[in-house]
């Protein structure tokens, strides 16, 4: 009787066995102090995306003439621009830009890539070859003249017109488009990878033997077990779509009429020269922490993230 209880008390209070995957990935994140960290961080752009227009809504016209590259002062923490406006706040509107265009072009190209994925991986054959043949095609052409030529095939394209969501932002929608139609190749490769082994597994065979045909399996069996992948690759993502629209915009290329981190970058260039160095290093700083943060909490995500390690 002293065996059982002792055997019974060792492993009740294992409560992991019992744990979903998404719950000891939560449990797994939650405890880890630098996921949480740079999870803080990012939860700081976001909401000073969403909130600095209403605070500045008419920046752009804040024009101080009197003022302008001045040193960062305890007025001006890192100075004023060209115009005599404040670089924080010019750096905190080039924040919502950049946040806008990474959320948005992922939240099109992640689903996209699951789904084109999941149907290549599911039903193979021709279904296949011409997904496969898509991305392939897609993914032979340069990433950054793919980019520049999609954006220009979009350029006057504004998205959610007439909408209280509308991106009326000069150049921004064409800059979405561009990074959302060629965002989805990698997810759609991973996806397609693990569709072909799950769709060989008891469950979604015995779906199958019971009438199940097509995509209520896709919905119901196989896409949930990726939707991981789904996730990790729109942290990823989200960097990628950051440095690329500030590559853009940085090369004359990208937003246009709104204030962003490669336009500040650009327009300080030159001042560089005679000592002005608030505009760049303003600029350079936010987008490295944000960068930091995503690249780490999205390591970070992966690895709780994966069944292998579930119970490491």
């Amino acid at each position: 009787m002293s065996r059982i209880q002792t055997t019974i008390q060792t492993v009740e209070p294992d409560q992991r066995i019992g744990r979903s995957l998404w719950a000891d990935a939560a449990r797994r994140i939650w405890r880890d102090k630098p996921a949480m960290i740079c999870l803080g961080i990012i939860l700081f752009y976001t909401i000073v995306a969403l909130s600095v227009g209403f605070f500045l809504p008419n920046w752009s016209d804040n024009v101080d003439y009197e003022n302008i590259h001045q040193k960062p002062s305890a007025e001006h923490w890192m100075g004023t621009d060209e115009f005599g406006r404040d670089v924080v706040e010019k750096t905190f509107l080039g924040a919502q830009v950049s946040m806008t265009v990474g959320f948005m072009s992922n939240i099109i190209a992640i689903p996209l890539g699951m789904i084109l994925g999941a149907i290549a991986g599911y039903y193979g054959g021709k279904t296949d070859d011409f997904i496969v043949w898509l991305f392939t095609t897609l993914a032979a052409i340069p990433g950054l003249i793919r980019i520049i030529a999609i954006k220009f095939a979009f350029q006057g394209t504004i998205l959610f017109e007439d909408t209280a969501f509308e991106l009326d932002f000069g150049g921004m929608s064409g800059v979405i488009l561009a990074l959302s139609i060629t965002g989805w190749i990698g997810t759609c490769r991973l996806v397609r990878a693990e569709t072909m082994k799950l769709r060989e597994l008891d469950y979604v065979l015995a779906a199958k033997a019971s009438g199940r045909r097509g995509l209520p399996i896709l919905f119901r069996h196989i896409i949930p077990n990726v939707m991981h992948l789904g996730i990790i690759n729109f942290s990823l993502g989200f960097v990628g779509a950051v440095a690329a629209e500030v590559t853009l915009t940085y090369l004359g290329l990208g937003v246009t009429g709104r204030p962003s981190w490669g336009q500040m970058i650009s327009q300080a260039n030159m001042g560089l020269v005679v000592g002005r160095w608030w505009q760049i290093t303003a600029a350079g700083a936010a987008m490295f922490f944000l960068v930091l943060a995503l690249n780490i909490f999205g390591d970070r995500l992966r690895d709780a993230l994966d069944p292998k390690l579930k119970k490491a």
